[in-house]
């Protein structure tokens, strides 16, 4: 019976686990063995005993057992050390940023999956984390917003007299920028949007959002846009800039795979917005999406920049639970009964695939 282990994340402030105690059971209804660290729950309150599975006391003794990993960040060169030759490691991955890990892996002939490389295809939409983890980042990145600003998202009638509801801009349309504009919506907030992408635009206005057309159209593959040239950069940040200075909450999602956040919003555009305006730019840990991001809060004239880091563990509990789902269906190619077989012409597997055999 191969052995499954979900380690303890050791990353600072990683509060997810690749693994919730209601799913244990479709481990064990692969025949597959289960063991956890101890400790490993701790991030989404859940005790020792509530993973109803063998428990180890450290993760030298974990690894030396496991088959097959369950992770949530990327492992550390010394988690490396201690796994065992030839196991199965399915985890975020991020092998463009981590040349060094994907060396060692390949030295112990660790077969590795990448879960954000998981192709973007129909068949894979139960397994694709990064579908399930942007869902957490646009919802949580306007409550951060309406916990920073200075004033209600809603239109308000009282005594005193009507207050006028927050106008809210989401740059970048995908997951988490419609997640962003759903909770924005739902909070009372008038919503505009903006992607260089022209499909995103039915999307944005099924919501009830105002799609901004600036006459830029950069579709790129797998239903990401593409990165723009430089003249486009340029045209996009002149008709860009007059919008922004309207908007009282500045909610920023956009990204290209692989490449650093694009750089959306420069200096000047933030100089020329409202005084008390807010920018909650969820692109920080890859360069942000404006100029002026850092990781944590800045404040830059009157307008507020917070770039968010690891922004799914402020939602350890789902997080945990959504990604534990596409962790499970992906297992599902390769575990049948207790055996492991990884089909090399599925494209899935293939697709995700960044190490194998050495």
């Amino acid at each position: 019976m191969p052995t499954i282990v979900i380690p303890k994340e050791l990353t600072p402030d990683e509060k997810r686990v690749a693994i919730t105690p209601a799913l244990i059971k479709r481990l064990k209804d692969l025949k597959l063995d289960v063991k956890i660290e101890s400790g490993a729950g701790e991030g989404i309150d859940a005790s020792d005993e509530a993973f109803a599975a063998e428990i180890c006391a450290n993760a030298q003794t974990l690894y030396a057992v496991g088959d097959l990993i369950f992770k949530v960040q990327p492992p550390t060169l010394a988690e490396v050390a201690l796994m065992k030759p030839g196991a199965i490691l399915i985890s975020f991955l991020y092998p463009h940023l981590n040349p060094e890990l994907i060396k060692k892996l390949a030295a112990k002939n660790i077969t590795s999956f990448a879960m954000e490389l998981i192709p973007r295809i129909s068949r894979a939409q139960d397994m694709d984390v990064l579908s399930s983890q942007a869902t957490i980042a646009g919802y949580k990145a306007v409550l951060i917003a309406a916990n920073t600003c200075k004033f209600f998202f809603p239109m308000l009638t009282t005594a005193a007299g009507s207050i006028k509801p927050a106008k809210v801009l989401v740059i970048g349309v995908g997951v988490a920028g419609l997640q962003a504009i759903a909770t924005a919506r739902r909070l009372g907030a008038m919503v505009s949007a903006y992607d260089v992408r022209q499909a995103a635009k039915q999307e944005a206005e099924s919501l009830g959002a105002k799609f901004l057309d600036l006459g830029i159209t950069a579709a790129g593959t797998g239903g990401y846009a593409r990165e723009l040239t430089s003249e486009e950069k340029s045209q996009q940040q002149a008709a860009l800039a007059k919008h922004l200075a309207l908007q009282d909450v500045i909610i920023t999602t956009a990204g290209v795979p692989g490449k650093p956040a694009p750089r959306i919003i420069t200096k000047a555009m933030v100089e020329a917005m409202k005084p008390g305006a807010v920018i909650v730019d969820i692109m920080a840990e890859m360069g942000g999406n404006c100029e002026l991001t850092k990781i944590g809060t800045v404040v830059h004239g009157k307008v507020t920049i917070v770039g968010t880091k690891n922004i799914f563990s402020s939602l350890a509990i789902n997080a945990s639970e959504m990604y534990a789902r596409n962790l499970l269906n992906f297992l599902n190619l390769i575990v049948k009964d207790g055996t492991i077989n990884c089909d090399w012409n599925d494209e899935i597997i293939k697709g995700c695939a960044v190490r194998h055999d050495g």
